[in-house]
């Protein structure tokens, strides 16, 4: 059985002696045990995975949207914009790869700012429609040279992945010696599960694709048991002030689409964002790494 948990103690995160439930069911599977290490944080789903065809068809994320003809959600928007926005730095001039790169959002972005760029991505549609406009997509990072490459991305990819670790090694391989990998996560210590312990988004959040929560030290132990170095952790809150009024208010998602995201003006998100950071406590984690 492929278990998340296997590669968490492998890595010193988690362990049978610290392991406590904390929920007996995610939002899709009643009888799905989710698990908390009392000592690290880190939460996670032992001995159950889905298997890749799952994401070859993708039929869960019809709704998020877009195949070829689908309208692309808000939140995905959102996301792409702070993404080429952070992270352009790290593509510009240079040859780069996302790694499950869905839509290619990112990558269409990029791409005339890149010397060369590719994607990683299981489902077939979205594979499919990049390599019509001329951005190369594969199905794995077996089909990418040694070395070729100075940047690679992965957006909310590695909670998906039963045995991460062979993952980042493939990483690290196609990466020129020096290159810079940029990772996004989902975070345990978000601030509705810890500080505001929203039973509501506690059901609505845990998912049984979502295999690892990661902390900051979950995520350092992770690259740094991979070879990774030069390490840097930061939080990202990708959701505002109006979305959690909106779970204390009426538990549930949603308030950054409805009137009350007029609170979230650019200085009010900064400074919110700020803020969780200081308490550790921003909703995701992201981490920029180099291959030494």
């Amino acid at each position: 059985m492929n278990n998340i948990f296997e590669t968490l103690s492998q890595i010193g995160v988690a362990s049978v002696e610290n392991r406590e439930i904390f929920s007996d069911s995610t939002r899709d599977m009643n009888n799905l045990k989710v698990y908390r290490d009392r000592k690290s944080g880190v939460i996670y789903i032992d001995e159950h995975f889905g298997g890749e065809e799952i994401y070859t068809d993708a039929e869960y994320r019809r709704s998020e949207g877009p195949s070829k003809t689908e309208t692309r959600s808000y939140e995905a928007t959102l996301d792409a914009e702070r993404r080429i926005r952070d992270y352009r730095a790290y593509v510009a001039g240079r040859r780069a790869l996302d790694f499950g790169c869905g839509d290619g959002a990112f990558l269409k972005a990029l791409q005339h700012t890149t010397t060369y760029c590719c994607g990683v991505e299981l489902q077939q549609d979205y594979l499919d429609a990049l390599n019509e406009v001329g951005i190369p997509c594969v199905t794995s990072l077996d089909d990418v040279p040694d070395e070729s490459l100075d940047t690679v991305v992965c957006f909310h990819v590695l909670e998906h992945l039963p045995q991460p670790l062979p993952v980042l090694d493939d990483m690290k391989r196609v990466l020129k010696p020096g290159g810079t990998a940029v990772f996004e996560v989902p975070h345990a210590n978000d601030f509705l599960l810890t500080h505001l312990q929203s039973e509501a988004f506690k059901a609505f959040t845990l998912w049984s694709q979502h295999l690892v929560l990661h902390t900051r030290e979950s995520l350092l132990h992770l690259l740094h048991f991979s070879g990774f170095g030069q390490i840097v952790i930061e939080g990202v809150q990708r959701y505002p002030l109006s979305n959690h009024l909106t779970w204390l208010s009426s538990n549930r998602p949603g308030g950054h689409k409805l009137p009350m995201a007029a609170i979230d003006t650019p200085a009010l998100t900064e400074a919110y964002e700020a803020a969780l950071n200081r308490i550790d406590a921003t909703d995701t984690l992201v981490a920029i790494a180099r291959k030494v």
